[in-house]
This record gives structure tokens, sequence and C-alpha cells, in this order.
């Protein structure tokens, strides 16, 4: 394989065209096109399709497009690396996993110990669908997956889940909204304001569940998969938000708003999930064992 020709196929995905990509190598576009072409030939498969104007990756055009990262990545390391003073360590790459359900301040906390440790890890994020995630995990392209459910029952990946903790969830309201939530917790969600988690999450699922049992009946004014979203249209006012409870000041703090209430039987849970039934990478145990002594103490009791 001619790592050129990769290194024109990865700039030109990495940059969204073969113009950009032959001002960016200061090349012609046409001398671009032809190193593509060649590449494909190599593959024996077409890497990029016409989708109107734009070119997208084919599903080969995908697959090699991450193996180009880990690739041109590493690289940029080892130069890095190589200009160090000479006797400094190479820092251990960490790559980590994010379910798009887990709220981005939970992952903040999750990532720290591995951040700021007397030894502190090279930490790669991909945030994703579980599904997805789980797959890169399977063929050992990232170390550990964070997830607010445990591995889903009958998907063929051999892997183990490590329940960090669990907390409850607290119902948030700014300052502005309420006039609109008078009353007593839970009763002063009825008739108000709400805003639910995806219905596709296992979060927005057991919340429904939640308020069927305690015969509440909200204004649902929004069901919101992304979670940093769901907390700013709270933080101006748009709705009653959730988050868990071991984050209650850093949502006072952050977002301005009010606790209404704790309800102790919605519970969200957090997991590590790895390749591993006994974890052994050093970045995976730094941070479960920061989790369950740290962040979720209190509620694992």
């Amino acid at each position: 394989m001619n790592y050129k020709h990769l290194h024109y196929f990865w700039t030109v995905a990495r940059l969204g065209g073969v113009v950009k990509a032959s001002e960016h190598l200061h090349l012609t576009p046409q001398t671009i096109s032809g190193q593509l072409q060649l590449l494909e030939d190599h593959f024996g498969r077409p890497l990029f399709e016409k989708k109107g104007r734009q070119l997208a990756l084919t599903d080969t055009g995908e697959l090699v497009y991450s193996y180009a990262q880990d690739i041109f990545n590493l690289g940029a390391e080892l130069d890095q690396v190589v200009r160090l003073p000479r006797g400094t360590a190479r820092p251990i790459e960490l790559r980590v996993g994010i379910a798009d359900a887990v709220p981005k301040l939970v992952t903040c906390r999750l990532l720290e110990p591995a951040l700021t440790g007397e030894h502190p890890f090279k930490v790669v994020c991909r945030e994703w669908k579980l599904d997805s995630l789980l797959a890169e995990l399977s063929v050992h392209r990232l170390d550990l997956v964070l997830s607010d459910t445990p591995l889903p029952p009958g998907l063929s990946v051999n892997a183990f889940n490590h329940r960090l903790g669990g907390s409850p969830v607290g119902f948030y309201a700014a300052k502005s909204l309420l006039p609109k939530v008078k009353g007593p917790f839970p009763a002063c969600l009825d008739g108000a304001p709400l805003l639910m988690p995806g219905s596709d999450s296992a979060l927005g699922r057991r919340m429904a569940q939640w308020l069927g049992r305690h015969q509440l009946n909200p204004r649902v004014v929004g069901e919101i998969d992304d979670g940093a979203l769901l907390k700013a249209l709270g933080q101006h006012g748009h709705g009653v938000f959730i988050a868990p409870m071991v984050l209650d000041a850093d949502v006072r703090a952050e977002y301005g708003a009010r606790l209404l209430g704790e309800a102790t039987d919605l519970i969200e849970e957090f997991y590590v999930i790895t390749v591993e039934r006994r974890i052994t990478h050093p970045g995976v145990a730094a941070i479960t064992d920061a989790a369950r002594q740290g962040l979720f103490a209190a509620w694992n009791r």
C-alpha cells in the first residue's frame, strides 16, 4: 500500500473535498483525484461516492478512514515524543468510548483521575451510539466504554460490565420557571413544562414509568437526546429538567437552577464496559476505583 496515497485520501476525507485537500497539500485537484483512484484500485473497492455535489465515504471508505486516523495520529505522536527531553516517558494512551446518553458533567468527573493522576494518560475520546462503540471495543480499538446501561443482552460482543454506581435523579428548574412549579415535590410536576430525555434512552423509559407510578401528568415540551442541550434549554426556563444528584452542586452552580426535589426511586446508573473480566489497564482501573470510592461512594453504600 502506498502511504502517500493513503495520506491524500485521509486529507480529502478530513477536510471534506478534493479542492480543500488540494489547497492544504499544495497540489492540483487532478493530482489528488488520480492518487485516490490508485488507492481505490489497490483496495478493489470505491472509497467515496457522490451525494449531490458532495463526496461521501462508502462503508469501505469509513473503515479505511478509521485506520488512517490511527496511522497518522500515531505518526504525529511519534514526532512529538522524539522531540521530548531524553528520558521522558511516552504517555500511555487510554481510548475511551462514551455513550451519547452519558451526561457530559458525569463524563468529566469520571475522566479526571486519568487526566490528573501522578502519571496522566493521553485520553482519546469517541462519543457515539452504544452499539457502535461496542463494535469498536470488540476489535480492541477502544479500552473501555462509559455507558448508562449494562451490555445489552443478546449482543454478540464478548465484553463485561463493571458497575461504577448509581445516583438518584434530581428535578431542577430555572428561577424564572419557579412560579409555574409551586407546591411540594413531586406533585409540583403535575401540569408543569417538562424536558424529557429521548424516549429511546434507558433513562427516558424509566422516567416515563416513574411519572406513571406517581400518577403525574406534566406538559412534556421536549424530548431531547442530547443531555447538554436538554440542560441548556432548562437553564433558559423552557422546562423542568433532570440530572443525577451526584452532580447537584455542579448543576446549581453551572445552570443557576433550583432543586425541586430528589426522586429516590428513579436511579441513573453508570457502567464501564471492557473486554476484560478483570480490569488490568491502569487507566481503566484509575477511573473505576475513583468512581466507586469517590463520585458514587455515598450512593453505593
